[in-house]
């Protein structure tokens, strides 16, 4: 069975920088676990692993730096990129996902996604696509880095020191972490009969090649 917290402990701070740089703007971001590695590595701070204050900053600059990335990468590729064919680390309905999702909620949109996996991946790029003025992009990219990757990572380290034993409930908490952020995504997946459809499809060549 992974063991994130074992995990993490090997990784260390540059492993937990790279995977907070990948998952806030880089396309392979869809596949890291974001939310459950921030609580999880403020929960082994609080426990000596992890210095908290490094850890903040160091999460927190990864986090600004990776939607940066994918803001400018955006702001270059433009239309191109929704005209990309789809392979391992690319899902053209990812983008059109989060496209929908930015045209409805606006600039609040690089705030909100950092708490939605994939959408938070995609969500800068789309911001550069759409040529989001970069000075009012870089104060929604600074303010939902802080929430995010600081907060949540504040989340586990204070959790870590409050509750006695927090250790033996880390592995159900993670679990409840990763459900909460997965739920939208889950949401709007069953409530759209387009993706619904796409899925089932899917399920069923999958089914065929057995």
């Amino acid at each position: 069975m992974f063991e994130l917290d074992n995990f993490i402990k090997t990784i260390g701070y540059a492993g937990i920088f790279a995977i907070v740089f990948a998952e806030s703007g880089l396309l392979l971001g869809v596949f890291l676990p974001g939310d459950s590695l921030l609580f999880t590595a403020g929960f082994l701070a609080s426990q000596g692993f992890f210095e908290i204050t490094t850890l903040c900053f160091i999460t927190f600059i990864a986090a600004v730096l990776g939607d940066n990335v994918g803001y400018h990468f955006g702001k270059k590729a433009g239309p191109r990129i929704f005209k990309k064919e789809e392979s391992l680390f690319f899902n053209p309905k990812n983008i059109d996902r989060s496209r929908s999702f930015y045209e409805k909620h606006g600039g609040k949109t690089i705030i909100i996604a950092r708490f939605l996996p994939v959408i938070r991946t995609f969500a800068p790029i789309i911001a550069g696509v759409g040529k989001m003025q970069y000075r009012r992009f870089l104060i929604f990219n600074l303010s939902g880095a802080f929430l995010w990757a600081v907060g949540v990572t504040l989340l586990g380290y204070f959790l870590g020191k409050s509750i006695p034993n927090i250790d033996r409930y880390l592995l159900p908490i993670v679990v409840i972490i990763i459900t909460i952020s997965i739920a939208p995504t889950l949401f709007h997946l069953v409530k759209d009969q387009e993706r619904r459809a796409d899925i089932i499809g899917k399920i069923k060549k999958i089914k065929k090649t057995k």
